[in-house]
């Protein structure tokens, strides 16, 4: 049977990108498609995190960076305070997705803002990071200015919050299954598995 892995992620879940590796070598190896879709922490005009706040300073310190190291993934807390809103990199994700670049697009956006701290609220960076995978730039810069996609992301959104009931970042739905937060290679493969050996019966 066919199995796809659904994965509803925010651009500034660290966590979404410790996870993705780990996700995709556990697809990989068992043949099964991923799909990469959008869930906001913190849709505007929501306030968002502050990097320099209690919450994220003691989450990273004691889970993301140790996470980070463990999987040899050269993590930077980026620095933008507060944190940047997504709905612009995901209206661009829209736009990469029509132009066959969508899980590209994807993992480039967690690389810029987790590796390099590049500030993917901004139009000039998300411009020139679409460029960079072979994306038409001024294309993609009107899409966003006009919020082409807009109405596109936002039946995502709806999908999301109000069709699969998602509370947090990262939520993996493999079948029956529903793993939400970190998660590593052996538990993606346990849950395939599982779920691969209960639609044969």
């Amino acid at each position: 049977m066919s199995l796809t892995i659904n994965v509803y992620s925010d651009y500034v879940c660290p966590y979404c990108i410790l996870a993705e590796g780990e996700l995709e070598a556990a697809a990989a190896e068992r043949g099964v498609e991923v799909a990469y879709l959008p869930f906001e922490l913190r849709p505007y005009p929501t306030p968002t995190l502050r990097p320099e706040g209690d919450y994220i300073t003691k989450d990273w310190r004691e889970r993301v960076f140790p996470i980070a190291a463990e999987l040899g993934i050269p993590i930077v807390k980026p620095p933008f305070s507060p944190q940047p809103y997504t709905h612009l990199a995901f209206e661009g994700y829209q736009f990469a997705i029509e132009h066959g670049q969508g899980k590209a697009y994807n993992s480039r956006i967690y690389q810029a803002f987790f590796l390099e701290s590049k500030d993917i609220g901004n139009i000039d960076v998300l411009t020139e990071l679409a460029a960079e995978l072979g994306l038409d730039p001024a294309a993609y810069r009107q899409a966003l200015e006009l919020r082409t996609y807009k109405e596109k992301h936002g039946k995502a959104l709806h999908h999301a919050n109000y069709e699969a009931n998602i509370t947090s970042a990262p939520t993996f739905v493999i079948g029956e299954t529903v793993i939400r937060g970190m998660a590593f290679k052996h538990q993606f493969l346990d849950a395939i598995d599982r779920e691969l050996a209960r639609t044969a019966r």
